[in-house]
């Protein structure tokens, strides 16, 4: 099923994509990710929020077995991203985090929406949960750093000395993207 409702999810905001290409004459997507959790991982999941490990479960409490990552050039591009899949007929959005205007407290950013994908079966339709999130360049490069970092200290409380140099970093990626936000706005002048 989670095979199914990835092909689902990848087709929709593909064909999202390329009518707002067609309709704007501009691709906010600089590339996208996704990839299905192993079984191993969703149940090492399941494990540290306490639940049993069973198929319902899983099925249940790991919202992200589908995960689906569009990264974006510059910051005013993901709002335009999260409009084009509201937009979406098939997709249901149930729950939505702006880790961009409100960043975790290790200086996380990304904007997160949980989704049901319709899974349209002989028997009828079924929905399986993904999770979409949507960042930009530097926001994906910092999180391939932090998730490098907690692999690395896994089951360890991170030194402060790292953490506090990765918190700085993260006010150093905002100060990027919106600095790159501005050069935007200066070429589209010079492009009119």
């Amino acid at each position: 099923k989670y095979q199914m409702g990835m092909q689902v999810l990848c087709d929709d905001i593909d064909i999202l994509i390329k009518e707002y290409v067609n309709k704007n004459n501009y691709n906010p997507v600089n590339h996208i990710e996704h990839r299905i959790k192993t079984l191993k991982s969703a149940y090492d999941k399941l494990q540290r929020k306490g639940y049993e490990l069973t198929d319902t479960n899983l099925f249940e409490h790991v919202r992200d077995m589908i995960g689906y990552r569009i990264i974006c050039n510059f910051l005013s591009e993901v709002e335009d991203v999260v409009k084009i899949i509201e937009s979406s007929k098939q997709l249901r959005i149930i729950s939505r985090k702006d880790y961009i205007t409100h960043p975790k407290e290790t200086g996380y950013l990304s904007y997160h929406l949980i989704v049901e994908v319709p899974l349209y079966l002989s028997t009828g339709i079924e929905y399986v949960k993904a999770e979409i999130q949507i960042r930009t360049l530097a926001m994906n490069f910092w999180a391939a750093l932090d998730h490098k970092i907690q692999y690395k200290f896994s089951g360890e409380e991170i030194p402060s000395e790292v953490s506090d140099e990765l918190y700085d970093i993260s006010l150093k990626v905002t100060e990027l993207d919106n600095r790159m936000v501005t050069l935007n706005e200066i070429m589209k002048k010079y492009k009119d």
